[in-house]
């Protein structure tokens, strides 16, 4: 196995002390918002077996059988179909949702064919594959997750006593429910951004006269993006407040956004992102529309199942990525890891040690598929894999 060198990504939102705090180094007063494990282009992590520092997407390209198993390479192809992050949020990110498989294919293809620069800051799609991803947390997270039901989202709002936000009242308690969502956050995104500013301007300050998490989060959101339109649709959407160990799974349409706090996150090896709000980037509102789910959701937040040897699933719908976490206590047998798939190991407290290679918080490791390797000591490491 590997002991990876990894990227950490240097983002406006980022915090710029959780991560140092982890890897137990002083703060630069920096942001650090994410550290990248894994394969994806924009920042692969490196290894060295003994001929210098390589990427481990170079390492994958070379044999990819051997890295990843037959398996895997039957089922996603040459590459690690999963990225894992460290997730550091200093303030909140943009109000976003990614697309289903097929509605990534056609946007990608469309835009190809299009001739728009992969670069361009207009442009959609980065890939063609699809976007779920788990975040699980190491503090105490916000995040906003799904839309509320439509007479949720209109109590909220009608009790901010904002004259120009009745007319959202009243469409969301005038109409069936995806039309009513749908409706309401087209408006919202259409609407003269002037006008929509002054909004903004206003139900922050009902938002902090209220008081509560719920409103203080839309008042900070109000703070840290003034006069988006993002703040509004915020207000669709469910408020939810993770503990450590908790997590939650982003499926395709469904907006979202991670407000604050740390975590562990794992997605799709994919760039695709269309965005709602909270943002200076481009947002294609036609785009969007047609791929948001206009419909309540639950936020479902997750909690690991345990098996008997120790190993803590988190569950999730797609076989792209498969995030388990161990808790191991002083003394505790050590428990074999060994697997037909890619694996990459992290620490997040202790020191434990994989295939006798001691970790530190934020430490990690790559284990090529078959290979033998065995998890000891005391501590907390997660474990991502793939479902082949």
């Amino acid at each position: 196995m590997d002991r990876l060198t990894n990227t950490i990504r240097p983002y406006a939102w980022g915090s710029t002390t959780l991560i140092p705090e982890l890897l137990g180094a002083t703060p630069s007063g920096e942001p650090q918002a994410e550290m990248w494990m894994g394969a994806h282009p924009g920042a692969p992590s490196r290894l060295d077996r003994g001929t210098g520092p390589t990427s481990l997407s170079d390492v994958i390209a070379a044999d990819p059988a051997g890295e990843l198993g037959r398996a895997a390479l039957a089922r996603f192809g040459p590459r690690l179909p999963f990225l894992l992050k460290l997730l550091a949020a200093g303030a909140p990110l943009s109000l976003q949702v990614h697309p289903d498989l097929a509605q990534a294919k056609e946007g990608y293809e469309a835009e190809e064919r299009a001739g728009v620069p992969i670069d361009a800051p207009h442009r959609n799609y980065k890939d063609a594959n699809h976007k779920p991803e788990l975040i699980c947390a190491l503090t105490p997270f916000e995040g906003l997750c799904g839309f509320r039901a439509p007479e949720e989202a209109a109590q909220t709002l009608a009790a901010l006593e904002v004259d120009s936000l009745k007319p959202y009242v009243d469409l969301l308690r005038a109409h069936p429910v995806e039309a009513a969502l749908r409706e309401v956050l087209t408006a919202v995104l259409s609407a003269d951004r002037e006008e929509v500013a002054a909004t903004v301007t206003e139900t922050a300050a009902a938002c902090e006269r209220l008081g509560g998490a719920q409103y203080t989060a839309y008042a900070s959101l109000a703070h840290h993006y003034p006069g988006d339109p993002g703040v509004i649709a915020a207000t669709l959407l469910n408020y939810v407040q993770l503990q450590p160990g908790e997590a939650l799974f982003l499926g395709a349409g469904v907006p979202h956004a991670y407000l604050g706090g740390l975590g562990v996150e794992i997605m799709a090896n994919s760039d695709n992102v269309l965005r709602c709000g909270l943002t200076p980037k481009h947002v294609d509102v036609p785009e969007l529309l047609r791929v948001v789910r206009f419909e309540p959701t639950d936020p479902g937040v997750l909690r690991p199942e345990a098996s008997a040897a120790g190993e803590e699933l988190y569950e999730t719908p797609i076989d792209e990525f498969r995030l388990s976490r161990f808790v191991r206590a002083e003394g505790a047998a050590p428990t074999d890891l060994t697997a037909r798939t890619p694996q990459i190991v992290l620490c997040t407290a202790g020191s434990p040690s994989v295939g006798g290679v001691t970790l530190t918080p934020g430490a990690s490791v790559f284990v090529p598929a078959e290979e033998k390797s065995e998890l000891s000591g005391t501590g907390t490491v997660f474990r991502a894999t793939v479902v082949a």
